[in-house]
Parts: structure tokens; sequence; C-alpha cells
């Protein structure tokens, strides 16, 4: 039986990062997934999601995500894929919302480029959109949006070009520390390792029974419409977030082909559920209750309805992620708890895991995601 340095569990947007980066360093490195590669049953999904610096969520956030925009220009030119799209960002909502007030924040506290406008500043610039009056928008020239597939392929492509043996459609129900190292057993086989990194997903509930920390999962769901006037003005567009009145919602260029539509979705709320056990037929109702908020907001966006598609959040307590070694298990790292807005650190979160497994420390500030502020 071969003995790894490293057995990474998930193989989706943080899994398949520290695979490639882990083998990078040299480590002799099994991945494993329950899936097939670059799959539709999780959360890396969905043909776009947005990335910003301006972060609205806290400044903190910000070093990784200028370190993340780094690496997405070597992670191209590595692979060879076109993964990430500068189009600009909007964060629109009333000038005390948080949407506003914490993405100007950041982007005060780290000097990144950004313009506030006002409601009429909004349309002139961005016709397709109706703010009202007491509305503004913060404006970030490098935000845009990454290709979720096409990111988890460029990682997988890498780890394997570095010698990461890669394991697809083989469940993990099980694993344990032992003398020396960590035991994982699949629907395959029991595989041995100095340590493993749990990059499960949803399935966090699942890996880590007994850990202490509550991991709620939503579903979420992503609309593609035809616009009315055409798909033309959604071409040149930013990609924004939009608080409104009790909701938030998000959206994109027309990026692929015009077949394809424009996607929305909202961010947020959701009905519970399980990894394995989420409803993933879209009611007519959920396509009438966007279509509502958008013709108040984009309202030459909901024409025809094209499609959607479902995705999960596996949130935590405070929205924020763990990202650290496991508290119990010294040869554990852990990865998880992303809550809807993780997938934009994946490429730094690859390095920060292969810190954490080859040195046992990162010089990336990561306190804020230790899982010990949700175990009290």
């Amino acid at each position: 039986m071969t003995h790894y340095d490293v057995i990474v569990v998930g193989l989706g947007g943080m899994g398949s990062a520290a695979a490639y980066r882990l083998a990078q360093r040299g480590q002799r490195v099994l991945g494993i997934d329950q899936f097939a590669p670059v799959h539709n049953r999780g959360s890396s999904h969905g043909g776009s999601r947005i990335t910003r610096q301006a972060y609205l969520e806290g400044p903190e956030y910000v070093p990784l995500l200028l370190r993340a925009h780094e690496l997405w220009d070597g992670l191209e030119r590595d692979s060879g894929r076109r993964l990430f799209t500068r189009c600009g960002g909007l964060m629109v909502g009333t000038a005390d919302s948080r949407t506003v007030t914490g993405s100007a924040a950041s982007a005060r506290a780290f000097g990144i480029p950004h313009e506030l406008l006002d409601a009429p500043g909004i349309r002139r610039r961005f016709p397709t959109m109706t703010p009202s009056g007491g509305e503004v928008a913060l404006y970030e020239p490098g935000a845009g949006l990454v290709s979720p597939e096409g990111t988890v392929a460029a990682h997988l492509q890498l780890a394997a070009r570095c010698g990461a043996e890669l394991h697809h459609e083989e469940k993990v129900f099980t694993w344990s520390t032992m003398a020396g190292g960590v035991r994982v057993g699949t629907s395959h086989s029991y595989y041995t390792a100095d340590r493993l990194v749990l990059c499960p997903g949803a399935w966090a509930a699942e890996l880590l029974r007994g850990f202490g920390v509550a991991f709620t999962i939503r579903r979420q769901v992503q609309y593609w419409f035809a616009p009315s006037g055409g798909i033309a003005p959604f071409r040149e567009h930013p990609v924004y977030i939009w608080e409104g009145d009790g909701y938030t919602f998000y959206g994109f260029p027309a990026h692929n082909a015009p077949a394809d539509g424009v996607k929305v979705a909202f961010h947020g709320g959701g009905r519970t559920c399980t990894a394995d056990g989420i409803d993933r037929t879209v009611s007519g109702d959920e396509v009438h209750e966007i279509a509502a908020v958008l013709k108040r907001h984009l309202p030459t966006l909901p024409g025809a309805f094209l499609r959607a598609a479902t995705c999960m959040y596996t949130d935590t307590a405070d929205e924020s992620f763990v990202l650290a070694p496991h508290p119990a298990e010294e040869r554990v790292v852990l990865a998880c708890g992303f809550s809807g807005h993780g997938f934009k650190f994946a490429p730094v979160i690859g390095e920060i895991l292969a810190d954490l497994v080859v040195d046992g420390a990162t010089a990336y500030p990561i306190a804020q995601f230790d899982p010990a502020r949700l175990l009290a």
C-alpha cells in the first residue's frame, strides 16, 4: 500500500487548489472526490463567480484577495485557460447600507481604486440599471468574474502535472489519526498518509461529526434570462451586488454565447437542506420572485427565462470561514464553511493549506478563521 505525504479530501474549489500547491511543493499527494471531475453537485459550478477587493464583508479579508488576484494571473498562464474577466463591479444600496459602507471601508483601508456614484451617475454610466433616488454605488474597476469550473479544472490539471494522484467517484466514509499519520477509508479502499486536508464543502458536517461547529447548508438558485431588449447592453457590463429592502441579489455581464443569457441570483436566505437531499427542481414561483425584483432594478433583464441551477452555501454561525489546523488533531487541516463568499479566495487558500501542511504555519493573516471562535 502506498503511503502518501498528504491526502486531500474534496477536490472542488479549495481542495483542487490545495492538491496543486502541495504537489508543487514536492509532496506526494492523493486527492479524493466522491464525484466526477469538475462536477455540479456542490458549490463550485454555475459558470461564474464574482471577485472583488473592496470587500464589504470586512477589510481583514483584503490581503488574501490581493494575493488571490495575483495567483489567478499565474494560473491562467500556467494552465492555458482564461479564468478571470475584469469587467468592473458595482456595489449598490442606500448610503448607509452594509454593501456600500463595508465596500468603501475596505477600499479606503487598502487604497483600492474606486468611485462613488449617486443614482443619476449610476443611470448615466450603466443605463440597464434603475436605482431609486436614495441609492448610491461603489464602483471598483478591478472587480470582475472568475470561472469556477475553469478554475477547478486548471488546479486539477496542474496538480496532476506536478505528480498528484487524483481519485474521482470515490466517496470518503471515515478518517482517523494513528501513530505517525492518518487513515482514510473510502468506497474503494483504505489509504494512509502523514497528514490530511479536509475540504468537504457541504459534506463538512458528515466528515466532522463531533467537531462542535454547526454548519448550516442552504439551497441557492442561479437563474439565466434573455433580456427583453436584447443581450447587447449586458455584454460590456459590470458584475454587481445590490442590497435592496430585505433582500440582496447579484448578477453578471453576458460573457458566454448569446444563447446562455444573463445570470442573476439572490445572495443569502434559501431553504435549509442536506448535502445529499437538496431539491434540484426550481419552481415557477421562484423564477417569478427574482423576475419581480429584476423588473424593479434592471427592467430589461427579465425577458424570457432560460434555465436555473441549484448549488449550496455551507454557512457557519458568523458566515466566515473555518481555515485552520483541527483543534484536536494536529495532523489534520480544515478548509470549510465558506458561507457563500469563499470561491474568490480559492487560489490563495490552496497556498495557505500547503503552508499549514508543509511548514506548520502560514504568514497569511488567518487568525479570524480559527474554529475556536465557534466552539465557545
